[in-house]
């Protein structure tokens, strides 16, 4: 089974691009962030030419994640996390993979910058809150899978010049402990697991030539509970869709698994 996880900056103004991208990569599963559109204006006819139903959490202009699948997920919720100013940031369903049951988080961190706003006090109780419900659903699910854009920079050598993260809200050191406190819950994050030193990025922004120059970061994470690592086919960060016209400033994420 093929799930896919990418912030798409936007599904409508991306729509060409990620149509194009799930008939050549053919997920099972598609997990998106960032949508940015509320769900009565979400392009639901567009999957489902394709054969996908879509699952979907919006908020007008902002946030927004989705499930876009073409096997049957249940159970799907969006009230995981109490979100003190209501935003679309976590939606959660179930797959049923070879009769294991497999509970999906698809979650969209917030950013939190600049540190000296309230946008980084935010940030640091909403990971407080994920954190604390993780455990507690460790407490009904033995397989869990959380994946999406968490704006953490895990380590230094996730970014490419950690000086000029260190202090931002994606690299401060409080903000990777969360990171480190979610994994020892009992999770491995995936790519790292299978990539123990490669430097490779799933972000880089519009500005300044980061692209060009591959000034980037990996921010775009699969984290797998422990019990779920031997089922693990391959991880990819697919490049590709980046140097598309129009992209969204993340790629894709790919995880196979049996």
């Amino acid at each position: 089974m093929k799930i896919i996880s990418w912030n798409v900056n936007s599904v409508r103004a991306r729509i060409t691009n990620i149509l194009n991208y799930i008939k050549q990569s053919k997920p099972d599963i598609l997990l998106i962030q960032e949508i940015k559109t509320q769900e009565e204006n979400f392009p639901y006819e567009e999957f489902e030419k394709i054969g996908y139903q879509s699952h979907v959490f919006g908020q007008k202009s902002y946030n927004g994640v989705a499930i876009i699948s073409k096997i049957e997920v249940k159970n799907i919720k969006k009230n995981f996390i109490n979100d003190e100013l209501k935003q679309s940031r976590v939606i959660t369903g179930e797959v049923q993979i070879k009769k294991s049951n497999i509970k999906l988080i698809n979650v969209y961190v917030p950013n939190g910058n600049p540190v000296e706003s309230e946008k980084y006090n935010y940030k640091k109780k909403w990971l407080n809150k994920f954190v604390l419900n993780i455990k507690k659903e460790f407490e009904k699910y033995s397989n869990l899978i959380i994946a999406g854009d968490f704006n953490i920079i895990p380590e230094e050598k996730d970014v490419y010049n950690f000086k000029r993260y260190e202090n931002d809200a994606l690299g401060k050191l409080e903000i990777r402990k969360k990171f480190r406190e979610l994994l020892n819950l009992g999770f491995k994050d995936v790519y790292r697991l299978k990539f123990k030193e490669k430097q490779e990025y799933t972000f880089w922004d519009y500005f300044a030539g980061s692209w060009q120059k591959n000034y980037g970061m990996r921010i775009d994470h699969f984290l797998l509970s422990n019990n779920l690592l031997d089922r693990i086919v391959s991880i990819n960060i697919n490049k590709i869709p980046r140097s598309k016209t129009k992209p969204s400033d993340h790629t894709p994420i790919e995880l196979e698994i049996i």
